[in-house]
């Protein structure tokens, strides 16, 4: 089968200086890689030695010019999130699998993020890795699950969830079913609740995200 191949922007080391780690940055539903790459800058003292690559979704998304998706987005229902989770799965796990090869890194010197709809494709890709990765870390999303998800299970990193308390795009609720099902299936998630915050990253998420990094890295 012939998959899309993702592009978009990076963000690289000094000529000279050793890659040891590499994030990828899935972004939300409308947005592009320029979106979350601004937040490289904040991230780059927390991830000493790591590469950041953020890769526009396979689709363009009809209404939002220069704007991306990793599927379509109408009603938020459980179905619509599943089928366009599992559709556009195969294209993310290639992406991760030619930036690992670009930097000869391996899946333990990977961590996946994502915002909203690029949470949801972190955290299924995250999990289906061959090997464990060095974490998952999720703003503002919610989680797709497949009957007998957890059988599927072959990766079991950190995870960080952070959502803000005011979301009315993904609310709440879509971080706590989330930290309920990783639980259960026996992962160590964190899950942090920005107060104030709407469906965005406010300054007290971005500071538990880095002490995340530092811990992991």
């Amino acid at each position: 089968m012939n998959l899309v191949n993702l592009s978009g922007p990076r963000v690289e080391l000094p000529v000279g200086q050793q890659v040891k780690s590499l994030m990828i940055i899935c972004h939300g539903y409308g947005s592009n890689g320029y979106d979350l790459i601004s937040l490289v800058p904040h991230m780059q003292p927390s991830f000493a030695g790591g590469v950041f690559s953020a890769p526009n979704a396979p689709e363009a998304c009809m209404g939002a010019p220069g704007g991306y998706q990793w599927f379509p987005l109408q009603q938020l229902s459980v179905k619509e999130r599943l089928d366009g989770t599992l559709k556009a799965a195969p294209i993310l796990d290639q992406f991760i699998d030619q930036e690992l090869e670009r930097y000869s890194l391996q899946d333990k010197d990977l961590i996946l993020a994502g915002f909203s709809q690029g949470t949801m494709m972190a955290l299924h890709a995250g999990l289906r890795r061959k090997n464990t990765i060095k974490g998952i870390l999720g703003f503002s999303g919610s989680m797709s699950l497949p009957e007998n998800w957890q059988n599927e299970i072959t990766s079991k990193p950190p995870i960080q969830l952070i959502h803000g308390d005011r979301d009315q795009v993904l609310p709440l609720s879509h971080m706590k079913d989330a930290e309920k099902a990783l639980l259960s299936a026996g992962l160590d998630v964190k899950c942090h609740i920005s107060k104030g915050i709407e469906h965005s990253i406010g300054p007290c998420g971005l500071n538990q995200a880095l002490g995340f990094l530092e811990k992991i890295s």
